[in-house]
């Protein structure tokens, strides 16, 4: 199954994460920021990336700026999972090289669908 990295500064979000997937079969790795969902995403081979938007440190526009960097990211979806659904942000997200949007609070079949249809495993 998916490797799932969950960047979301609420850690009660990252454990919702972890709670539908890893069941599914799938292994999340949490992290608190941007900052530090980079580091993870270098340091581990990563299938999804599923990023809030508003987050301390680096927010979830600049990290996917930075990841969309990376060749060993290349090809790899990125699901914003946020509470904002302005379509004015969901288009900056777009062009920063997110592949989809999920508005929190999301229903956990949502997720599991999202995660199904975007990894290959």
């Amino acid at each position: 199954m998916a490797i799932v990295l969950a960047v979301d500064d609420s850690p009660s979000i990252r454990q919702m994460v972890k709670v539908v997937l890893g069941p599914a079969g799938h292994t999340v790795i949490e992290a608190g920021d941007g900052a530090e969902g980079l580091v993870k995403a270098k340091a581990n081979p990563v299938d999804i990336v599923i990023t809030d938007l508003n987050m301390p440190v680096m927010d979830g526009l600049e990290m996917i700026r930075n990841l969309r960097g990376l060749p060993s990211l290349t090809g790899v979806p990125i699901v914003f999972l946020s509470t904002e659904s302005d379509d004015g942000v969901k288009q900056k997200a777009k062009a920063a090289g997110a592949t989809g949007w999920i508005t929190k609070p999301f229903k956990p079949e949502q997720l599991l669908a999202v995660v199904s249809k975007l990894v290959r495993a």
